[in-house]
């Protein structure tokens, strides 16, 4: 009997440890933002334009569009994040239960990371692509879908959405622009914002960057094409105010800076855009040449 007892104590003193070691185990995502500390440094929320708010930390951006019968959120940033993103909300005189729609441009964990705590928060609908979806509700990145140290909190996906297609809560709306390639449902939205009586055309835009993407072999089947597709698309768009998911892609903090000095339109600026799409593509091409030039040499 004595001996007995010690075997069970033994085995629940294995298991606590056990636990204990789990709990104590870093989350995959933490090395991310150690290497990255902008990622989860939060930054004070303000108004862009019209009913579009910035609620994202310094390096990783998410968007508020608020409207009377509720509110879309564009993204989630990192697992970490959820909370500064909440808390943002509520700074901003923002309710996070008032969020209605959950978007996500695309189905990497520093922009899908925290969908999941914020679906939870708020209770929202989830809305993405076809093409990202099966990324979303597995927690993986594809292509690397057994690499822990890319994955992230799973989320069910409520409703997809198609090329152009809308989601309008109340008087805010947003039209879906599928632009793959750095993820096969790589989603970018647009909508018109209204100040001071005049509308400006906003884009919030996915992303084109090849990152951490393999070209050769290819990421997921037909990756250099939705490149190629993508680039053809946006050539000729010039919104008259261009987001995105890292802030340094639409030089917010000079913009910011401009606001805050009394420019009321600072982030109204048609030549951002064109200009990085056009280096987007001639660095895809780029690495096209030098992925299948590797594989030249090798055979």
């Amino acid at each position: 009997m004595k001996h007995i007892v010690i075997s069970v104590i033994a085995v629940l003193l294995s298991q606590a440890s056990a636990q204990d070691a789990q709990q104590e185990a870093p989350a995959p995502w933490d090395q991310w933002a150690t290497s990255n500390p902008s990622w989860v440094e939060n930054t004070e929320p303000f108004r862009i334009i019209d009913n579009i708010y910035y609620v994202g930390t310094k390096g990783i951006g998410v968007f508020l569009i608020t409207s009377n019968s509720g509110h879309i959120l564009i993204d989630g940033g990192m697992p970490q994040n959820a909370g500064a993103v909440a808390g943002n909300i509520k700074t901003l005189g923002y309710d996070i239960k008032d969020v209605k729609a959950l978007l996500n441009s695309h189905a990497h964990f520093d922009h899908s990371g925290g969908l999941k705590a914020l679906k939870e928060m708020s209770g929202a609908v989830m809305i993405a692509s076809e093409g990202d979806r099966s990324a979303l509700e597995g927690g993986f990145y594809l292509g690397a879908e057994d690499n822990i140290n890319y994955s992230a909190p799973p989320v069910s996906v409520d409703r997809i959405i198609k090329d152009g297609e809308s989601v309008q809560i109340g008087e805010a709306a947003l039209t879906a622009n599928l632009t793959p390639g750095h993820t096969r449902g790589c989603t970018s939205w647009t909508m018109t914002a209204i100040e001071n009586g005049k509308p400006y055309d906003v884009l919030f835009f996915c992303s084109a960057t090849v990152a951490g993407n393999s070209l050769n072999p290819p990421q997921y089947e037909g990756i250099i094409e939705d490149y190629r597709e993508t680039f053809k698309k946006t050539k000729d768009w010039r919104p008259d105010i261009f987001l995105a998911n890292h802030p340094g892609f639409f030089k917010m903090t000079s913009k910011r800076a401009a606001q805050m000095n009394g420019d009321e339109l600072a982030f109204v600026d048609r030549e951002t855009f064109p200009a990085m799409i056009k280096r987007l593509e001639q660095a895809f091409e780029q690495s096209l040449t030098e992925a299948l030039a590797i594989e030249a040499t090798s055979e």
